[in-house]
């Protein structure tokens, strides 16, 4: 059996200074999550949201910027 690892990227919003999450989006299609964790500390834990947990994530971030 192969273990599907997490491909980890930035958004190309995230010219910030430095504080932004990775995402691997590579696991919605064979395992149903979204893996999150902090691009400053890459060895460091991971949030594993589902799908729509994670679209509900990037709706409340969206309307955070708005605000």
């Amino acid at each position: 059996m192969t273990v599907e690892s997490p491909q980890w990227f930035t958004s190309s919003y995230s010219s910030n200074g430095g504080a932004c999450i990775e995402v691997a989006t590579n696991l919605v299609a064979s395992h149903g999550v979204v893996p999150v964790r902090d691009s400053k500390q890459t060895d460091g834990p991971i949030l594993t949201l589902t799908s729509d947990a994670f679209t509900g994530l990037v709706a409340l971030a969206r309307r955070a910027e708005v605000s």
